[in-house]
């Protein structure tokens, strides 16, 4: 047996929210957690028997306090850590109502995609910037 099968999979489902301004939400993790202080599109575990778009409707609620629409699937990422391996689910998000609020992260901002470079994201979330990137230059 090899040593990725060996390590925690992880299953999420990752939201890109996006405003009217045309920025998107990331979030700060909680220093004391694992990659801790690092910037993160937020999303969380998917549950048993969920959806991908019910876990990130779900997540995003309990985690920002905020009702998004989820649309389509932008990225599926599968990355591996030296501790866990993660699937990552990430969809286009459009906010709908609330004021996002740091529930479940030590702080949240509204940027410009083109800003993104600016945060240190986890590793896997590098993929997310690029696919983001490609995305916003073939719809100029």
């Amino acid at each position: 047996m090899n040593e990725v099968s060996t390590l925690p999979h992880k299953i999420i489902g990752v939201a890109v929210i996006w405003n009217n301004q045309e920025q998107i939400l990331i979030d700060r993790r909680r220093l004391e957690g694992t990659m801790g202080g690092l910037w993160e599109f937020p999303g969380g575990k998917i549950e048993p028997g969920e959806t991908i778009e019910e876990c990130i409707h779900r997540e995003i609620y309990e985690e920002l306090g905020i009702e998004i629409s989820v649309g389509e699937n932008l990225i599926t990422i599968d990355h591996t850590y030296k501790h866990l391996r993660v699937t990552l689910n990430v969809h286009h998000c459009y906010h709908l109502s609330g004021v996002p609020q740091a529930i479940e992260c030590d702080e949240i901002r509204w940027v410009k995609w083109d800003e993104l470079d600016e945060f240190t994201f986890p590793e896997a979330n590098l993929e997310i910037i690029e696919a983001l990137r490609k995305y916003k230059q073939g719809n100029i």
